[in-house]
């Protein structure tokens, strides 16, 4: 009887898991290729970085200035 409940209870926590496992996996997997709609709203990542190197043309170019002015 004390294995039968054993055996029962190893019945039931490998259910659980099973099913915690199954979860997990669903959220894992990629979505469905009509979603990929949503990706094609990212920026181009070779105008991020020109917009970026601008930023930090603009930034050095302010520095610059901001020595002078302080020198003069």
């Amino acid at each position: 009887m004390r294995a039968a409940f054993s055996i029962l209870a190893l019945v039931i926590v490998a259910a659980i898991v099973l099913s915690l496992v199954k979860k997990q996996a669903a959220a894992l997997k990629p979505p469905p290729a009509g979603a990929s709609a949503a990706s094609g709203a990212l920026p181009n990542p070779k105008a991020v970085g020109q917009q970026v190197q601008s930023s930090i043309d603009d930034a050095a170019r302010r520095a610059v200035e901001a020595a002078s002015a302080a020198t003069n």
